[in-house]
């Protein structure tokens, strides 16, 4: 997608393309989404390969936009776990240090229908 400022001489002016989008909640986080996309959200209980329905809190396809009631049809990919973070604990001048990692658990979602 192009987005071009100003018309100039010479310069190809490009229409946005169609677009469908949908604004997914999952995890207690928001997603954008659009149809064939993959992402990673938080853990959801399903096995790999299976469909998923999301409720949408918005809907919008470039031109004009639509509240919640539309559903989000997904596919499981697959469940993992992100890289390693290291939480760090320290207070100067007590000798006290706390060193503690954290793995955040992820589905891997690929968007089917919205």
């Amino acid at each position: 997608m192009v987005s071009v400022r100003a018309f100039e001489p010479g310069r190809v002016r490009r229409e946005k393309k169609d677009m469908s989008f949908a604004v997914i909640r999952t995890g207690g986080k928001q997603f954008s989404v659009e149809k064939g996309e993959v992402l990673r959200v938080p853990t959801i209980d399903s096995k790999e390969g299976a469909k998923i329905e999301l409720e949408a809190l918005l809907v919008g396809d470039g031109k004009k936009t639509t509240l919640p009631g539309s559903k989000v049809s997904a596919t499981v990919l697959g469940h993992g776990r992100a890289d390693k973070l290291i939480v760090f604990k320290k207070k100067r001048r007590k000798q006290y240090k706390r060193t503690q990692g954290h793995r955040q658990g992820y589905t891997e979602i690929k968007i089917e229908k919205i």
